[in-house]
C-alpha cells in the first residue's frame, strides 16, 4: 500500500466526504492536486500554509486511487512530489491527521 499525502482544511474534506470526491483548486488550475511523500509534508506547511488553522493532513492509500498520479520533479524545491492528475476519490483516504 503506497501512501502519498495531502495536506488541506478540515471544512474541505468534509465537503469532499459529501461529494464523494476531493478536489483542490490546483486541479483547476494546474491539472493536478499536489501531495506529498511523509519527508515533505514539513517543509508543505512551512511554504504554502504558515499561519493557517483548522488544517488535515489525508492519508492516501494509492493502490485504490481512480486519477492517474505520477511523481514529478519540481524545480523550485528541487525535490520529487507525486501529483494526482484528477479528483481523489474519498474511499482512498485510510487516515484523517489533524494538524
Amino acid at each position: 500500500m503506497p501512501i502519498i499525502y495531502h495536506v488541506t482544511t478540515a471544512a474541505e474534506w468534509t465537503a469532499a466526504k459529501a461529494n464523494g470526491y476531493y478536489e483542490s483548486p490546483s486541479l483547476k488550475a494546474e491539472g493536478f492536486i499536489h501531495c506529498s511523500q511523509d519527508h515533505q509534508v514539513a517543509g508543505v506547511l512551512e511554504r504554502y500554509f504558515t499561519g493557517k488553522a483548522d488544517l488535515v493532513k489525508l492519508v492516501i492509500d494509492t493502490d485504490k486511487l481512480t486519477s492517474r498520479f505520477v511523481f514529478e520533479w519540481s524545480p523550485s524545491t528541487e525535490d520529487t512530489f507525486p501529483h494526482v492528475y484528477g479528483t481523489i476519490n474519498v474511499d482512498v483516504v485510510v487516515d484523517v491527521i489533524e494538524l
